[in-house]
């Protein structure tokens, strides 16, 4: 069978989205990859409906990359009920059950409960969340009534903060290890309460190692490829006319959509997105990097095994996974340093 052509052009990075409320991960994914006109892309860690804040999409090799920087700590600010439980541990579910908050709780007394929070936990996943027990995602089997017995897993919370209190609503900044389920740790907070709680709202604040980078918003992109296309025509095509790639009517769909809209050869906003991605090694400068001569490129390209013309030191002398350039300092993917000098391809990158 033939290979199917990818749509779309090979933009190459990261972009951190500020994900909107509303609407899956995946949605505010596909309508990046349109106003981009990537023929691939993939985010890292999926953000809940009501979640706001912080979604690293990672375009074309960039994706090859992506599973590392899924084990990174994140940051969240939540806002919670007390009181109040539902079937879903936020304000998306249905109530399961209304209790009294207790009269004598006070902002000191709250905070002294979350601190107990702070450190090394044994969590129980919500019903809705995408991990699998016996090859079934949760949330499906939430949707079918079902509930299973969940393991407990471990995480870590570094530091829990009150940011404000107000009787029988709090809001809460988090920092955590990954898999940390900020629903599961609300819960806890109102089990150990005795009032139960659920979140209302939930931001994604930062993703380790982009704490310090700013975040764009999906109205932020399209603005600007409605203003770059109202001041200045897209390249037309066999006549076609100019394309806009307001509200991705332009960008080519998916593949397996029924739209038959034809992908343009270039659109005049296309400079200004790229110009907000993040290269494909920003967050993995905590590996050791090595750099290859020509004749170790073409080895690596074809999955063997070469050796190192420069080596740099790692801040973790045990981590063998390398990022590793040529001599242009052009990543050419991951490897493993198998001995002094030496590196085993892990993840090989493709420039066409």
């Amino acid at each position: 069978m033939a290979r199917r052509h990818r749509r779309g052009r090979p933009v190459h990075g990261i972009l951190l989205l500020d994900k909107p409320n509303g609407g899956s991960s995946n949605h505010a994914l596909q309508r990046a990859k349109r106003l981009f006109g990537a023929s691939k892309a993939g985010h890292t860690g999926s953000l809940d409906p009501l979640a706001t804040g912080m979604l690293p999409i990672c375009f074309g090799e960039a994706t090859k990359l992506s599973a590392f920087l899924l084990d990174a700590d994140k940051g969240y600010e939540t806002t919670l009920k007390l009181g109040v439980t539902t079937n879903s541990a936020d304000s998306d579910g249905e109530v399961l059950e209304t209790r009294q908050v207790p009269e004598d709780l006070t902002a000191e007394r709250f905070a002294q409960v979350c601190e107990r929070f702070v450190g090394d936990l044994m969590q129980v996943p919500p019903m809705v969340s995408a991990i699998k027990i016996d090859g079934q995602r949760l949330y499906k089997l939430a949707r079918e009534g079902k509930e299973v017995e969940r393991p407990p897993r471990p995480v870590t919370i570094f530091s829990l903060e009150v940011l404000s209190f107000s009787g029988d609503s709090a809001r809460l900044s988090v920092r955590c290890s990954k898999g940390t389920y900020i629903r599961s740790l609300v819960t806890d907070i109102g089990e150990a309460l005795g009032c139960g709680a659920h979140v209302t709202a939930l931001r994604r604040t930062f993703v380790c190692p982009f704490e310090q980078y700013p975040m764009v918003s999906i109205e932020t992109l399209e603005q600007m490829a409605a203003d770059v296309d109202m001041s200045e025509p897209t390249q037309q095509r066999d006549g076609a006319q100019p394309a806009s790639v307001k509200d991705g009517d332009s960008i080519q769909p998916d593949s397996g959509s029924s739209s038959s809209a034809a992908q343009p050869d270039s659109c005049a906003s296309w400079p200004a997105l790229d110009a907000l991605l993040l290269p494909l090694d920003a967050g993995l400068h905590h590996l050791r990097a090595v750099r290859l001569d020509e004749a170790g490129e073409h080895a690596f390209a074809h999955g063997q095994t070469t050796a190192c013309v420069q080596l740099s030191k790692a801040a973790d002398q045990s981590e063998k996974l390398s990022r590793v350039y040529d001599g242009n300092s052009r990543l050419l993917g991951l490897g493993d340093l198998l001995e002094e000098g030496t590196v085993s391809p892990c993840r090989v990158l493709q420039w066409a």
